[in-house]
C-alpha cells in the first residue's frame, strides 16, 4: 500500500473516531475510575480485534450481506448499551468513590479490571456501526492490483484503525479522569450524560430497526 492512501484512511478514519459515541461515553466512565482506564480500552480495542479478524478472513462481507445477521447483530448492540448505559445513569461514579475501589485487595483488583474490559469488548464489538465501518471503509482504501494481498491490506488499515482509537480513547480517559477527579458533582453529570449518550445510541438503532423491518 503506497503512503497516500494510508494517509487518506487515517485522516477518514481519525475522524470518525474523534466523533462521540457509545465508546467515547465509556472511556469517560471508566477515566472516573481509578485504574480502570487501561482496561476500559483494552475492551475496547479487543472488540475491534476481532472485527479485524473477520474482515482479514473475509467473513466480515459475507456476514454484512446477510440481513438477518445485521438485524440480530444491531438489536444485540443497541439492547446492550441501552442495559449499560442504564447502569451508569442509576449509578454514576464519582471521583469519591473511587478512592473506596483503590482499597482493594489485589484480586479484587484484577477481577475488577477483567469486569471492566470485558464490558469495553461488548460496547465495540455489539456495535453493529463497528461492522458497518470494516465493511463500507476499508474496501475503498483495498487496491486489489497492489503487491499486497487484499488480507495483509485489511489487516494493516485494521492495526491502524484499532491504534488510533487506543490513543485517542486512552487520552479521552485520561483527561477526564485529570478534569473532574476534583469535581465530584461535574463528574456525576458528566458520567449520567455518558450513560444518557449510550441509551440515546441505544435507542436510536432499535427505533431505526423497528422502522426498516416495518417500512420492508
Amino acid at each position: 500500500m503506497n503512503t497516500a492512501t494510508v494517509a487518506a484512511f487515517l485522516a477518514v478514519d481519525l475522524l470518525l473516531i474523534f466523533t462521540p459515541g457509545a465508546d467515547w461515553a465509556y472511556a469517560i466512565t471508566a477515566g472516573l475510575r481509578d485504574r480502570s482506564v487501561v482496561p476500559a480500552v483494552a475492551g475496547l480495542i479487543a472488540g475491534y480485534a476481532g472485527y479485524t479478524l473477520l474482515a482479514v478472513a473475509g467473513l466480515v462481507v459475507i456476514v454484512a450481506s446477510s440481513a438477518t445477521v445485521l438485524t440480530v447483530l444491531t438489536v444485540a448492540g443497541a439492547g446492550y448499551l441501552v442495559w449499560l448505559g442504564w447502569g451508569v445513569v442509576r449509578a454514576p461514579v464519582a471521583p469519591a468513590a473511587t478512592a473506596t475501589a483503590t482499597s482493594t485487595s489485589d484480586g479484587g483488583s484484577a477481577s475488577s479490571a477483567w469486569h471492566v474490559a470485558l464490558k469495553g469488548a461488548g460496547t465495540s464489538g455489539l456495535n453493529p456501526k463497528a461492522l458497518l465501518l470494516y465493511f463500507a471503509l476499508f474496501p475503498q482504501f483495498i487496491d486489489s492490483a497492489s503487491d499486497w494481498p487484499v488480507a495483509a491490506q485489511t489487516g494493516l488499515l485494521g492495526t491502524l484503525h484499532m491504534t488510533a482509537c487506543a490513543v485517542v480513547y486512552l487520552g479521552v480517559g485520561v483527561l477526564a479522569r485529570t478534569v473532574l477527579k476534583t469535581r465530584p458533582s461535574a463528574a456525576r453529570v458528566v458520567t449520567r450524560a455518558s450513560g444518557a449518550m449510550m441509551i440515546l445510541i441505544g435507542g436510536f438503532l432499535l427505533v431505526e430497526q423497528v422502522m426498516e423491518q416495518m417500512g420492508g
